[in-house]
């Protein structure tokens, strides 16, 4: 196929330009003797003008208007262009065949239902191997119904929340979708290959910013599950997954909640970030762990009005909802930076233990909410805790979180930022509404953190409103605690076998085992781990087809 690299449109120029734009790049004298697909859209803002740049590819149709002409020919063409933005290129994608030929006796338990957990279940699934999928909370349509009760008044479900439940944390979330993993296996893009065939629209798959928007993942978890049960593979919701037995250092069982067992060869662990009290088994068991560093701070909410206006000026009517990335390294030799940010979004409650209160932000699809949110974070590590416990940063975040609910009386605290950089408490909003899922209250946010973690929040506020003006304004809008940015713990696995150092057959995975940062990483982390177990074991399916020949 013909590529094009790099064309450039003003922001307020149509779709359709794009067409004219290929047709006068390629010299041809028609708009209609080709088609076209778009590989990669961006936006270039740094300039007077904002551009959407665009990579596509395009197949060139010979006078019937249907048939594509010869590749011999496609060369030919494009060496007689002489342009540098236009190549020849070989169609690629997701290439692994399981290899495996270990007979596998026990099917493979899957731990955990979010990103990870989900695409090593389909993976495996998809190739034979029936594998068991366990989730503490719930299927995804009661969960919803369970955690917009807790947002109404409800009580918490400490098995079943923002941060437990089929999808894992990303559910409620705004389905970003952009990571800085490399590609060269094409997992990622299977990935997104994998959410439009169930429900997500096709943009994902060029957007340099991609996401899909808690409405959607709904129905794209029902969709993946319902197939992944028609492969042969079964899901146990509700479940909670309290042991693991292995002798002579081999995987043999898992104990559920309940006491029932069930027998395997294979656990993939992606329990998630906030499964503390599976870290705290883990370590019962002498499992190898590290403590590694994370992040906590605050979410900060805007109008959306500020950073459209900030980012793209006059173009940001005719752009989607704009976002940002920012970062500073502070006086105090710890780095600040945005996180997670959710253009026309919400915060919500994201709390999974009673007497805590944690915060999260997430959009719809349409992300037209009125605020943008984004968590501004400063860098903890290991050493902050002065001691080798590596649940060190478990308690941590424990800490904070507690100091928040009793800071906001069980709600979520809320404070001006002109009120935290002071150290007193908000007593009345600004021009700024909240939009917040949960009850909240006007606090001090500086109850609950250490001062090292003010001061730098601070510091960053300031910085970044260099860069985005109106960014750090007096009645700028901060909730807490952010402290789920990350698992403060990784469990050790071999680099090339993915097992776990300590246990043959047990397969950490994820962003709960400390080995990826979102949505796309924790996904692309399943699907490396299925790829291990399929090269070693033969899968299931032709085992029984071995077994009646």
């Amino acid at each position: 196929m013909i590529q094009i690299n790099n064309i450039k449109l003003p922001a307020d120029k149509d779709i359709s330009f794009l067409q004219q734009k290929i047709s006068k790049i390629l010299r041809l004298k028609e708009n209609n003797n080709f088609t076209y697909k778009i590989l990669k859209k961006s936006i270039d803002a740094r300039g007077d003008v904002v551009y959407v740049i665009y990579n596509v590819a395009v197949d060139l149709l010979l006078d019937d208007k249907v048939s594509k002409i010869s590749t011999k020919k496609e060369a030919k063409i494009v060496a007689g262009l002489r342009d540098k933005n236009v190549i020849i290129k070989k169609e690629e994608g997701y290439t692994f065949k399981p290899s495996g030929n270990i007979k596998l006796v026990r099917r493979p338990v899957i731990v955990g239902s979010g990103p990870a957990g989900l695409f090593c279940a389909y993976m495996l699934a998809c190739n034979g191997y029936n594998p068991l999928i366990i989730e503490r909370g719930s299927r995804v349509e009661e969960r919803k119904k369970k955690v917009e009760d807790f947002w109404n008044g409800g009580k918490l479900d400490t098995e079943c929340n923002v941060q437990f439940g089929e999808g894992g944390a990303g559910t409620f979330s705004d389905g970003k979708l952009n990571t800085l993993v490399k590609d060269k296996e094409y997992r990622g893009r299977l990935v997104l290959e994998t959410f439009v065939k169930y429900g997500a629209k096709e943009n994902i798959m060029y957007d340099a910013k991609p996401h899909i928007g808690t409405d959607y993942l709904y129905n794209i978890l029902i969709n993946m599950r319902n197939d992944i049960i028609a492969m042969g593979g079964e899901f146990m919701f509700d479940t909670l997954v309290e042991d693991i037995v292995f002798e002579d250092s081999i995987i043999k069982q898992v104990i559920l909640r309940g006491g029932k067992t069930i027998d395997t060869d294979v656990v993939v662990l992606a329990i998630g970030h906030s499964s503390r009290d599976t870290f705290s088994m883990l370590k019962e068991k002498n499992i190898s762990m590290v403590a590694k560093s994370f992040a906590v701070g605050v979410r900060v909410e805007h109008p959306q009005k500020l950073i459209g206006e900030n980012q793209y000026g006059k173009y940001a009517s005719c752009l989607p909802a704009a976002s940002y990335k920012l970062t500073h390294q502070a006086s105090t030799g710890r780095g600040v930076y945005s996180f997670c940010m959710c253009p026309g979004g919400v915060v919500v409650n994201a709390s999974s233990e009673e007497g805590h209160i944690a915060v999260n932000g997430m959009s719809y699809n349409s992300r037209d909410g009125q605020n943008a949110n984004s968590a501004i974070i400063v860098t903890v590590n290991p050493k902050d805790f002065d001691t080798d416990d590596i649940m060190a940063g478990v308690r941590f975040q424990r800490k904070l979180e507690e100091a928040a609910y009793k800071e906001g009386k069980g709600k979520i605290p809320v404070q001006l930022f002109g009120d935290f950089e002071s150290n007193r408490p908000s007593t009345a909003l600004g021009s700024i509404t909240p939009c917040i899922k949960g009850g909240y209250t006007l606090a001090n946010l500086n109850n609950c953190f250490p001062k090292y973690i003010c001061d730098t929040i601070v510091e960053g506020m300031h910085s970044f409103d260099k860069k985005i003006k109106g960014f750090a304004a007096k009645d700028v809008v901060l909730s807490g605690v952010e402290s789920r940015t990350s698992s403060p713990i990784r469990i050790v696995r071999d680099d090339e076998r993915l097992e776990s150092v300590s246990v043959s057959g047990l397969y950490p995975c994820g962003e709960g085992a400390g080995y990826a940062g979102g949505i796309m990483s924790a996904a692309i982390d399943g699907i490396k781990v299925y790829e291990k177990i399929a090269s070693k074991y033969l899968n299931i399916r032709n085992e029984e087809q071995h077994g009646r020949a």
